[in-house]
């Protein structure tokens, strides 16, 4: 584990979910400096307000502008960049800006974090990167290509570039449950999109430790995934009525726009090369050049009957019942309603 005493930070999108968790843990850790980026001036004075540690340092400023990420990453040893546009609705109506933050705003921030000698920098990315169908997806995916590309060019040279994939976390902005509880305690109809959908069940602090491990022993170009269990949006829904003791029915909306069934961390392609580390999946960076015929293996990894399949919600560990009740009353939002 990398010792963070003395060590300056910068998180991009820090006034998000992940960003203020991610603030409270370097907070414990004795570093030096954590400077707070996003264009969220509301959220800044609130976060300022809440933390009031002199060595946190807010920035206003856009992923989308190079010049802002140059002035936040001067003199930080550090990055995770969490900035994205990440609703897949919104971004499905309004692609370009998906494109101009996720996609551009990623290639600035490894451009700056590179030209003022940042020594690591964490991309966080999703599952809906992995076989995308929708415009946050897409964007995500090529987000991940160009890290690799930056990777890909320098090595561990100049700045050592990570990413990790997760599914959506629990409790944060835009995830299912606050609505859910919010309907079941107003007695209102649930509104599922599928009852069969699944997705990934990933806490905050999950999110903390994968980027931390990430950091701390991944090399530079891999991505990092960590093996959450799922469950069903109907055994979710279910759940959640019996932890809060109210009666619940619900009314089926269908997907919304760019919505899939089911979540894939690793694809098949992927999974054939990957790394078991316990935890987590580590898919490593293909380090070959253009020049293809120089290598004795050409094409993707084998992806015959016996090769390792996908890693998605369908088929990782499904949580229902009893479990999943279990599994809910663990999570700190949840505790915290309940109390």
């Amino acid at each position: 584990m990398i010792d963070l005493s003395d060590k300056s930070f910068c998180i991009t999108g820090g006034t998000g979910s992940f960003g203020t968790r991610m603030l409270s843990s370097l907070l414990r850790s004795n570093a030096k400096t954590i400077k707070i980026f996003s264009r969220d001036e509301k959220k800044q004075d609130s976060l300022r307000k809440a933390t009031q540690d002199q060595r946190v340092q807010f920035i206003l400023g856009d992923v989308r502008d190079i010049n802002d990420l140059r002035y936040a990453f001067d003199k930080v040893d550090y990055v995770f960049h969490a900035a994205a546009l990440k609703q897949v609705p919104s971004c499905e109506f309004f692609p370009e800006q998906a494109v101009r933050t996720n996609v551009q705003g990623t290639y600035n921030a490894s451009i700056a974090a590179r030209d003022v000698g940042v020594k690591k920098f964490v991309m966080l990315s999703t599952d809906k990167a992995v076989y995308p169908i929708n415009a946050m997806g897409m964007s995500k995916a090529l987000a991940e290509k160009i890290i690799q590309a930056e990777a890909r060019k320098f090595g561990a040279h100049r700045t050592e570039f990570m990413i990790t994939r997760y599914g959506n976390v629990m409790g944060s902005r835009g995830s299912v449950i606050p609505l859910f509880i919010q309907q079941l305690l107003r007695s209102e109809k649930l509104t599922i999109t599928d009852p069969l959908m699944t997705r990934f069940l990933m806490n905050l602090t999950e999110s903390i430790d994968l980027v931390l491990h990430a950091f701390s022993s991944g090399k530079s170009g891999n991505i990092y995934v960590h093996k959450a269990p799922a469950c069903t949006v109907v055994d979710l829904s279910a759940a959640l009525a019996e932890i809060f003791n109210v009666k619940h029915n619900y009314t089926t909306i269908g997907t919304r726009h760019g919505e899939k069934l089911y979540e894939t961390l690793v694809s098949d392609e992927e999974m054939a090369k990957a790394n078991d580390q316990g935890d987590y999946y580590e898919i490593p960076i293909d380090e070959r050049d253009l020049n293809y015929d120089r290598f004795v293996e050409i094409g993707s990894p084998s992806l015959d009957s016996d090769a390792p399949k996908q890693f998605n919600s369908h088929n990782t560990q499904r949580l229902r019942g009893v479990k999943l009740i279990e599994f809910l009353k663990k999570q700190d939002f949840i505790k915290e309603r309940l109390s």
